[in-house]
């Protein structure tokens, strides 16, 4: 019996041991689990303007690996993204040149401002009815956008390609009423930019953003007839990412800003582009 006694809590033991080491197998697993689940993954939105999510979908792959969503809110006119980042709709966008956005913030009283630089895409000439620019002829329709920005960006490109003459005075943002020489008597039409490209079987030649451009199935480099060079002037209309004043230094935003701004991205860029954007921190720096 004594010894019957002594096999019984010997064997009790034994499992009340075992058991506890289950218990605490299961409390670390639990305490892991726990622990991942505590790891919630944060939700960046970005603005974004057209259809093409190429390169933001390859940045968008390793910001995963960082536990950041980055969900895309897609507008379709430049007047929309800027607003909805100033009302916090959105968190960030990314569609726009600095200059753009110095226009936006002086007319609309916001401040929303650039923590990085994306690419450089030039502005193009673009046609389907003729092959160079020296085809153009008097009284030819050629649109650009209405906007101030990229309205006063084309019609300095039409100075660069020797169509028209503005007024110095303007500077980077000439209207048509600053044309001081138009020798063609060319006929300038202004319309929203994403119309630009739609109104090409209606125009001789129209000055289309790249990114409009891309989305109508052109490539920049290969198919306009004539394409914006890039130089030091160049600067205001390198592409940004921009954001609240008041997030600035937000550390999850300047991970989307870092992640983008790799070599990986600019792979990216040179593929899907065909060489027509330029990885813009690589030439003009990081911000």
């Amino acid at each position: 019996m004594k010894k019957w006694v002594k096999l019984a809590i010997t064997s009790a033991a034994v499992l009340a041991f075992a058991a506890g080491c289950g218990n605490k197998a299961a409390t670390d697993e639990s305490g892991s689990a726990s622990t991942d689940a505590s790891k919630e993954e944060v939700t960046v939105k970005l603005g974004i303007i057209g259809a093409d999510t190429d390169v933001w979908d390859d940045v968008k792959d390793r910001l995963q690996e960082e536990g950041i969503n980055l969900e895309y809110v897609k507008f379709t006119e430049y007047s929309q993204p800027n607003s909805a980042l100033a009302s916090g709709d959105i968190d960030l966008n990314s569609f726009q040149h600095q200059y753009f956005l110095d226009n936006f913030n002086e007319e609309h009283g916001t401040d929303l401002v650039s923590i990085g630089n994306t690419v450089n895409a030039p502005l193009g000439i673009y046609s389907e009815k003729i092959k160079d620019i020296s085809e153009i002829k008097d009284g030819d329709k050629v649109a650009i956008p209405n906007d101030v920005t990229n309205g006063g960006r084309a019609l300095l490109l039409l100075q660069t390609a020797g169509l028209i003459k503005v007024d110095e005075a303007a500077k980077q943002a000439p209207t048509v009423s600053d044309i001081t020489d138009n020798p063609k008597n060319l006929e300038i039409v202004e319309l929203e930019a994403s119309q630009t490209a739609r109104a090409l079987q209606d125009v001789t030649v129209s000055v289309i953003n790249s990114g409009m451009a891309v989305d109508a199935g052109f490539v920049p480099k290969e198919d306009a007839i004539y394409l914006e060079p890039v130089d030091d002037t160049s600067r205001p209309y390198v592409n940004i990412i921009a954001a609240r004043k008041e997030d600035e230094d937000n550390e999850v935003y300047k991970k989307v800003v870092a992640a983008y701004q790799t070599e990986e991205t600019a792979k990216v860029i040179e593929e899907t582009s065909k060489g027509s954007s330029i990885p813009a921190w690589e030439t003009f720096g990081k911000k």
